[in-house]
């Protein structure tokens, strides 16, 4: 099986082999996210580009159980695969295929009918243009809604059968799909934001369509198979995946709140500047979670064998990976803010100029910290210790952001806004190491403690 490399090549050449394609794929993404901001940004202007931030936590939350499932089952695999039980774990993940697919369906019909009523409700204070466009991208996002959330779980599912390859190949081809269709609908025919939502759809479902076909058969690890799994499996995924959900939400919710505080401390305006820094903090997001999602299969299946020391020595290798990435990106953020915002930005939009460059600075502060969560959150995941993921996310993503939300806007206004999240970022990563410095696991990898 292609999953034994994990248990066999020497933890360098095993990290370098993951993560050189998880990193190739997310610096494609992140590409693409600044190429399809530079598109709806320029061409259609600072109200679509509003829009497209007040929708983002919608489209989250319907990805979220998804996410769950793929997230829970993924580790559980990757376990099952390292105490070489092929048949629990293609099981497990015929269940989470159909578990996804069903559910997709069935939120993009609510979707559909009720884009308006639920885009009214999370953005109240935005313009009507605003709202006008962020309902239109929704209705859009949900026609494709039943196809698009099972890539990213079957993406996953290719690295936990060692085809890290054909997970960089699909996601690098689905990714330029996204851009050429920008580029063809948004600034060739000079449609609106619908336009951008149809090219993100249909080059995921394309994605969607590649990976189910992959597992047609029994020439990966694991294969579609109609028996089902008992109901203490089911809950033991949902459990483990429960803090990816709970981030999501968290996040979702998290961008709610700051939608309404951007609102009101510098309206549509500090929206639009938001979105920018989101889509240059992307980068550096996408990279680090690529590292850490690329080695999660391994430091499973590890512990599931039993490797312990194997298992510690990958994750190191992932820590010092995340490390590195964020001090540069601190410097390219904190140095290069007035010439990133300009590309964004129209020529004639100096107020939007002004409050994305100082955004882009304060934010930058953030990358120094933001690192640990993900690392420490990925590896509580990665040994089914869900109680210890879930603390982590929902305390990073949520309850220090929103008391850092509210405190430092008293003091410093819209300026409290984009210092939050460095604030955040450090209460967090102290609690996450006093979590993980209080994790034992004994020789056999299983650990000590319950959470």
């Amino acid at each position: 099986m292609n999953s034994e490399l994990f248990a066999k090549l020497p933890p360098t050449k095993l990290f370098f082999r993951c993560a050189i394609p998880a990193v190739v794929t997310s610096v494609f993404g992140a590409l693409y996210s600044v190429i399809d901001g530079i598109f709806v940004g320029r061409y259609l202007g600072e109200d679509a580009l509003a829009a497209i931030n007040l929708i983002m936590p919608i489209i989250m939350i319907v990805t979220a159980i998804s996410n769950m499932i793929a997230t829970g089952a993924s580790a559980n695999m990757s376990i099952l695969l390292g105490e070489k039980k092929r048949e629990e774990a293609s099981r497990v993940f015929s269940f989470s295929v159909k578990f996804i697919l069903l559910f997709s369906v069935v939120i993009s019909v609510l979707g559909f009918f009720f884009a308006k009523p639920f885009v009214t409700l999370i953005a109240p204070g935005a313009t009507e243009q605003a709202i006008g466009h962020a309902t239109e991208y929704l209705k859009v996002f949900s026609l494709f809604g039943p196809l698009a959330p099972i890539y990213f779980a079957t993406d996953n599912y290719l690295r936990v059968c060692g085809k890290e390859k054909h997970s960089m190949a699909i996601g690098v081809v689905t990714q330029v799909l996204n851009v050429i269709l920008d580029f063809l609908l948004i600034a060739v025919f000079r449609q609106g934001v619908w336009a951008a939502a149809v090219a993100s759809c249909v080059s995921i479902v394309l994605g969607s369509v590649i990976t189910l076909s992959m597992f047609l058969g029994k020439r990966m690890d694991v294969y579609y198979t109609g028996k089902n799994i008992p109901m203490s499996r089911f809950f033991r995924i949902v459990a483990n995946g429960s803090s990816e959900f709970f981030s999501t939400i968290a996040i979702s919710v998290m961008s709610v709140v700051m939608n309404l505080f951007l609102l009101k401390y510098g309206g549509t305006t500090a929206v639009a500047a938001f979105s920018i820094v989101m889509y240059v903090d992307s980068i550096v997001g996408m990279l680090n979670f690529g590292i850490c999602d690329s080695l999660q299969p391994a430091i499973s299946y590890c512990y599931g064998a039993g490797l312990v020391d194997r298992m510690k020595a990958i994750f190191k290798r992932v820590v010092l990976a995340t490390v590195i990435t964020s001090v540069v990106a601190f410097l390219f953020m904190l140095f290069s803010g007035p010439y990133v915002a300009t590309v964004f930005i129209k020529p004639d939009d100096l107020e939007l100029r002004r409050v994305s460059v100082t955004a882009i600075k304060i934010f930058s502060f953030s990358c120094l910290v933001g690192w640990i969560d993900m690392c420490f959150s990925s590896f509580f995941t990665a040994l089914e210790r869900p109680v210890r993921s879930l603390i982590v996310s929902l305390f990073g993503t949520l309850v220090f952001p929103v008391a850092f939300l509210f405190i430092l806007t008293a003091i410093w206004d819209l300026n409290g806004v984009w210092l939050m999240a460095s604030a955040a970022g450090l209460a967090s990563g102290a609690l996450t190491l006093i979590l993980a410095k209080t994790l034992k696991i004994d020789s056999r990898g299983i650990t000590t403690e319950e959470i």
